[in-house]
């Protein structure tokens, strides 16, 4: 599924990029973590950024992209949880690429934005006739992308990141200012990391540790562990505020302290504690908006989205990405799939945690989750949207624990999105009176007429007692929830 959202929805996601996933282990009973995230290329640095004339990262072009880590990521999972060979694998995304698909009419729209681009190689592979991006129910065909799967079938990841495909990337990286060399690809490796997780009453939810923002959604379901939100209602004024005000927090903390662990020593249990969350808690007024809250500790420091369940009752939250859409915006000639822009979220602040520095993994805006009850493996699940995600975590998290709803209900029903400041986007369903409410209280409220701002997200229930598994997405995306 994922190879073949590489060819259908390549404005989102694909082998350009990084990837993140838990896997929960059914019959060993274990739940691990997978950073699949690429770093920075080692010529990468802000003394070499200023020599450039660059004042701020680059949201696009060859200094935005850092080395791609998802291939890397697919074979270490393939390896040491698959069940096929990777030549199996890509065998459906091969067919799709070689012979056409119909374009579904969301992403047609997203498409659409690349007709913009000046860049020769990139409007050759993505757009007909290098013209236009297809239409809704116009068929598609990437050859060159199912020409680079073939490689990999063949040869595995050694033809990625070793040979001819990340010798044509350096080569453009090149022609393009950028950072990338052979080297940078040949030294990549994923990482098995150890997964984070809050509890909340008789649930534990699970998230992967920095350079991802999941400990963000952590931190706010602490923070609100400490009040009686089923009491409020759902989607009252108050839990509303709550949610906002935890949300605020959260990001503040993430916003000074998230970076690449292996750079860092970061404050990440204190910041998941349960005695922090109380002092996070008791920063929150029950009736007026916080505008900008700094981070409670001291000191200086577009996507796509997979829950799957097999028939042995083993689950992967599975998310990656380009970032933006279509990345970078840069395509090197005969690969058919666009370079990620991730080295735009690093920071150019001397001394912050996510300042950039060579082969340093950026803050990452992708997180995969997974929650248990009672000790026992419960729902996979996640949201897209860039930065909105932990607060999307914590909203699908609390639809289903505190308020009993279905994994369908769970992602569809109206959600809210904090942006930044006081302002907040509200999706259409949300009662007036309640929203009214929030504006007395501070908080700027703008209101949706369509669904959006919230992000797509998809859930997978498992029933314990009898063995059913349930499955729930949101109509912001053209995904849906399959069994085969």
């Amino acid at each position: 599924a994922a190879a073949a959202l590489n060819v259908v929805e390549p404005m989102s996601t694909g082998v350009g990029g990084d990837m993140f996933a838990l896997v929960w282990d059914n019959k060993e009973k274990s739940v691990r973590a997978l950073n699949g995230s690429g770093r920075a290329p080692a010529a990468a640095s802000i003394d070499e950024l200023k020599s450039k004339g660059l004042r701020t990262m680059p949201e696009t072009g060859g200094y935005s992209v850092a080395t791609p880590g998802t291939v890397h990521g697919w074979e270490t999972l393939l390896d040491s949880c698959g069940t096929m060979p990777l030549s199996r694998v890509l065998a459906p995304a091969i067919d799709y690429a070689e012979n056409g698909f119909p374009v579904s009419p969301i992403i047609a729209g997203a498409w659409r934005g690349l007709e913009r681009s000046r860049e020769p190689s990139t409007r050759a592979a993505l757009l007909l006739d290098g013209e236009r991006a297809p239409r809704a129910g116009e068929v598609f065909r990437n050859p060159d992308l199912a020409r680079m799967f073939r490689m990999l079938a063949e040869h595995g990841r050694s033809a990625f990141y070793k040979g001819p495909i990340a010798e044509a990337i350096v080569a453009y990286s090149d022609q393009h200012d950028g950072f990338l060399t052979m080297k940078d690809f040949e030294d990549h490796t994923s990482t098995w990391v150890e997964p984070i997780f809050a509890d909340y009453e008789n649930y534990r939810l699970y998230e992967l540790p920095p350079n991802g923002q999941g400990i963000a959604a952590l931190e706010m379901v602490k923070i609100l562990g400490n009040v009686d939100l089923g009491a409020m209602g759902h989607n009252s004024a108050e839990y509303l505020h709550y949610i906002i005000e935890a949300k605020k927090l959260a990001y503040a903390d993430i916003q000074k302290w998230n970076g690449d662990p292996e750079f860092n020593h970061l404050p990440t249990q204190e910041i998941i504690s349960t005695e922090y969350a109380r002092r996070q808690f008791e920063r929150i007024d029950p009736t007026r908006a916080m505008a900008r809250p700094e981070s409670g500790i001291s000191g200086n420091g577009d996507t796509i989205l997979l829950e799957v369940m097999d028939k042995d009752h083993n689950a992967v939250s599975f998310i990656y990405s380009i970032y933006s859409g279509f990345g970078s915006g840069l395509v090197a000639p005969g690969t058919g799939f666009p370079l990620q822009n991730r080295a735009a979220l690093f920071s150019r602040e001397p001394g912050h945690v996510n300042v950039v520095e060579p082969h340093k993994r950026p803050f990452h805006t992708i997180i995969p989750a997974m929650a248990f009850k009672d000790g026992e493996f419960f729902m996979t699940f996640g949201a897209m949207g860039g930065a909105v995600q932990p607060q999307q975590h914590v909203q699908i998290f609390l639809n289903v624990v505190e308020f009993g709803m279905n994994a369908q209900q769970a992602v569809e029903i109206p959600r809210i999105n904090h942006q930044s400041g006081l302002n907040v986007t509200v999706e259409p369903g949300i009662d007036e009176a309640a929203l009214a409410q929030l504006e007395a209280w501070g908080h700027q409220i703008r209101r949706r007429t369509t669904r959006g701002g919230g992000g797509g997200a998809q859930l997978i229930m498992f029933d314990r007692l009898t063995g059913t598994m349930i499955g729930g997405s949101t109509p912001h995306k053209d995904g849906m929830a399959v069994v085969y």
